[in-house]
């Protein structure tokens, strides 16, 4: 059985990912300072998979976690979430995000090295794209220059990882872009829980839905789109999480250094994804529309051709299922995994 360390994993994506690792025989090490996620998280997972996770409270900033972890445990291998993901958030507060994202990264890369582990999924985003000059994104394209700090340092990252490649052929090193992850487990038992106000749209809408706030915030109208929102590919974060199983996959097979978008290459309005909640659920939605955000691009659609070619991975569920789960998770959990 190989031993996979999991940074971050008891945020959203990475208690999905985990299930799906521990199905596939993967014995788990999640380290988490639960700065954006929750403990229950990992013991739901431990419900659902029926398995004991061996979970580490600690700050990959902090060298001397990240050290004590693998010095206890054997690892083969490492999934990097660890990081602050709020676009809007780290223009306020850009060192944080830079600290937290650029310099763990970079104290996990250390000791991997220190403790010959040199099989790595790092955990992107499409935001490094930037503005986009065609659609849809592919990852042949320049990345051009991110529009806000978030972005800035997940480049900044891959950047660090490509330069690792280059000194060390040992590394196998996958780079998975996201585009926008929604959804929940079908069971109801893990979804997204935001700290605050949801800074993305799904949670945005079903909270709403569910009385917490009086409204939904369109930000923004007046972009060159059909409708004048946003559109984005929103991704079902079971299929993301399966697509990190592909990658790890792909770590085994000598890939050196790969960098892969994972989306839907489908683009979903603001306005399409309420209305097609509000059809799906039978819930209706009140929206108030407001300026555009800081940051935030007209179009972001990913080019999913090399997932599917390379890493035999695509997206299967579809944006009623995102809804649908999501409604099911936010029903089932009012208050996120915290009860009031």
């Amino acid at each position: 059985m190989k031993s996979i360390l999991v940074t971050g994993g008891a945020g959203f994506i990475g208690s999905h990912t985990i299930v799906e690792l521990v199905a596939d025989d993967f014995h788990v090490i999640v380290l988490d300072n639960f700065s954006n996620s929750c403990r229950t998280a990992i013991d739901r997972v431990e419900s659902l998979c029926g398995t004991k996770i061996d979970l580490v409270e600690g700050n990959v900033c902090n060298r001397s976690d990240l050290e004590k972890v693998f010095k206890k445990f054997k690892i083969d291998s490492v999934i990097h979430f660890a990081g602050l993901k709020s676009v809007s958030e780290s223009i306020s507060i850009p060192v944080d995000y830079y600290c937290n994202n650029v310099f763990g990264a970079l104290n996990l890369v250390s000791v991997m090295q220190q403790h010959n582990v040199f099989k790595l999924v790092f955990s992107s985003s499409a935001t490094v794209y930037g503005v986009p000059t065609s659609i849809p994104l592919t990852e042949d394209m320049p990345v051009g220059e991110p529009t806000n700090p978030y972005g800035r340092s997940k480049l900044m990252v891959e950047q660090v990882l490509t330069d690792l490649y280059l000194s060390n052929s040992r590394w196998d090193i996958v780079i998975l872009r996201y585009f926008n992850p929604a959804g929940a487990h079908p069971s109801g038992m893990l979804g997204e829980d935001p700290r605050g106000a949801p800074t993305n749209l799904m949670p945005f809408i079903t909270q709403t839905a569910i009385g917490k706030f009086p409204y939904i915030s369109v930000f923004g109208n007046d972009y060159d789109t059909p409708d004048g929102s946003g559109i984005r590919d929103y991704i079902h974060v079971v299929d993301l999480a399966k697509g990190h199983l592909a990658a790890l996959r792909k770590c085994d097979e000598d890939v050196g250094l790969l960098t892969v978008n994972l989306g839907t290459g489908t683009g979903v309005s603001v306005f399409e994804l309420i209305t097609t909640f509000e059809l799906v659920t039978g819930v209706s939605v009140p929206i108030e529309v407001s300026s555009r955000r800081a940051g935030d691009v007209a179009i972001c659609i990913a080019g999913v051709e090399k997932a599917n070619n390379v890493l035999g991975w695509s997206a299967e569920l579809s944006v009623d299922r995102i809804c649908e789960d999501s409604w099911r998770w936010q029903c089932k959990n009012p208050t996120g995994y915290i009860s009031e």
